[in-house]
């Protein structure tokens, strides 16, 4: 999404004018996927869904291909929650890179934190954090210059900074009307540290400045007879210096493998995804999900960008 994140022309005019401020974190057509990346105390979708309690999964996110240097982004997570009642344990981690033209990074995140509840299998509300330590890089080789005769002035550079992101989530299954159906709502802080990473050249210093991101997040397992459901989601983002982003978003699982979903962002991106669901569904005890997500963007303001593609498959089972 153009309003959130930066292009290699981005880092350009980060080098003219000394500071840039835009979004830092990766994106996700798929994010339910991915929530315990977005808010370190969110609960798996395989866990609301299925009653699941450990996931492997894997991204990978090609964004505005057609583009040069267009974002590229790679995700490795593992999530667990422990049994009990009481408090459980909650804790996992994940690895990623990301590489936008010349600059990107890398980083390593463990999570840990809590599940309070009488029954974690209906209800809970959950408390974590998340740390690690990201190497950010700008290799100036993939600079090109309007001018032959210019002169970047610096080096290929690497920095190193610790991370460390807050969330909190809760999730509940409903009764009356909507008996057995799970409701879950979150909100996180998953970059807490401002930090300005400053970097020198042959003229003097400029820097990037790493700037807080408030994520929200709440949606709907609704169930039907036929173990087949509805999920409407939606998540809200906000960095300072830019506009509030909403993702509405609905999928449906089918009684089948299948599962469709599509939606539609404030930022003018249209959402595709559909995937298959190998579980109880085939006869398999634990669960192998995988999905495509396929992003198309719509918006009349800034410069046309390509369309975005984005795989994921997971694995998990309840311990």
């Amino acid at each position: 999404m153009k309003r959130f994140r930066h292009l290699a022309l981005g880092m350009c005019l980060f080098f003219l004018l000394g500071t840039l401020n835009a979004q830092q974190l990766s994106l996700f057509t798929q994010y339910r996927e991915n929530a315990t990346i977005i808010n370190p105390a969110a609960m798996e979708s395989d866990f609301l869904a299925f009653g699941q309690n450990m996931t492997l999964g894997a991204n990978y996110r090609s964004q505005w291909n057609g583009i040069s240097g267009n974002p590229r982004t790679q995700a490795v997570r593992f999530s667990f929650m422990g049994d009990g009642s009481g408090a459980s344990l909650l804790a996992g981690g994940y690895l990623m890179n990301d590489q936008t033209g010349p600059t990107g990074f890398t980083g390593v995140y463990a999570r840990v934190g809590a599940v309070i509840s009488g029954d974690p299998e209906y209800s809970g509300i959950a408390v974590a954090l998340s740390g690690g330590m990201v190497q950010y890089r700008v290799n100036s080789d993939e600079f090109n210059l309007r001018d032959p005769n210019d002169v970047l002035g610096m080096n290929s550079q690497t920095e190193i900074f610790p991370d460390v992101g807050a969330g909190i989530y809760f999730y509940q299954m409903l009764s009356g009307a909507m008996d057995g159906d799970m409701f879950y709502a979150g909100v996180s802080v998953p970059q807490v540290a401002g930090i300005d990473l400053t970097f020198k050249n042959d003229d003097g210093e400029f820097a990037v400045q790493r700037i807080q991101h408030f994520y929200g997040m709440v949606g709907l397992y609704h169930f039907f007879r036929n173990d087949g459901f509805l999920e409407p989601s939606l998540w809200v983002k906000y960095v300072d210096g830019a506009p509030i982003n909403a993702d509405l978003n609905l999928r449906y699982q089918t009684p089948n493998a299948l599962w469709i979903g599509t939606g539609i962002s404030s930022a003018g991106n249209f959402h595709f995804e559909a995937g298959f669901n190998l579980g109880e569904n085939v006869g398999l005890y634990n669960n192998i999900k995988i999905g495509y997500g396929y992003d198309y963007s719509f918006s009349s303001f800034g410069p046309t960008v390509g369309d975005t593609h984005e795989l994921q498959i997971s694995y998990s089972f309840d311990r």
